[in-house]
């Protein structure tokens, strides 16, 4: 009997843990997440070789939607806080930021990370270097066992340029 109560207990463990990681990506109306979304990351400038942390850049995350019957819905985005003296970002998206858009269900389908801003004049041309321009997908995390439980990305690091690139791995407009 304990061979058998053993056999059915994994099965029933990973049905388990898959239907709590489903549930985690679907944002009801008046529900609160378990888990908030961070994304972190190091945004420089390169100059020639040199790579110099860029203080005061921010990042923009971009999560595709769809609502309960899985049809595309309104595109959900955050800015991270300017990076510090080192280049670091942080950006988080939490339920209540998308719990006020108009369907009841809502799931997070895909995120992305871009570069979006940069303070210094002299280093203001985004890269493709770490899809810095394209967007990096967010995909695998690391859970932050704080009482937020937030599911936390990397991406990057995202580099800025003094001068425009010309990346032929981007087609034009899209």
């Amino acid at each position: 009997m304990a061979l058998q109560c053993s056999f059915f207990f994994i099965p029933c463990m990973l049905l388990l843990s898959s239907l709590v990681a489903a549930r985690a990506a679907t944002i009801t109306d008046g529900e609160i997440l378990s888990s908030m979304i961070g994304v972190q990351g190091l945004i420089y400038c390169k100059q020639g070789s040199k790579l110099t942390p860029l203080q005061g850049a921010v990042a923009r995350v971009t999560c595709e939607t769809a609502d309960e019957y899985g049809y595309e819905g309104e595109d959900v985005t955050v800015l991270s806080q300017a990076t510090d003296a080192k280049g670091y970002f942080l950006a988080t998206l939490s339920p209540s930021e998308v719990k006020g858009l108009k369907k009841k269900v809502i799931k997070i389908k895909e995120c992305r990370a871009f570069l979006e801003l940069s303070p210094a004049d002299t280093c203001s041309y985004p890269t493709e270097i770490n899809r810095g321009i394209s967007g990096a997908i967010l995909q695998t995390y690391r859970l932050l066992e704080n009482k937020l439980k937030m599911k936390l990305f990397t991406v990057g690091p995202f580099v800025f340029s003094p001068e425009e690139t010309q990346d032929k791995s981007i087609p034009d407009g899209y």
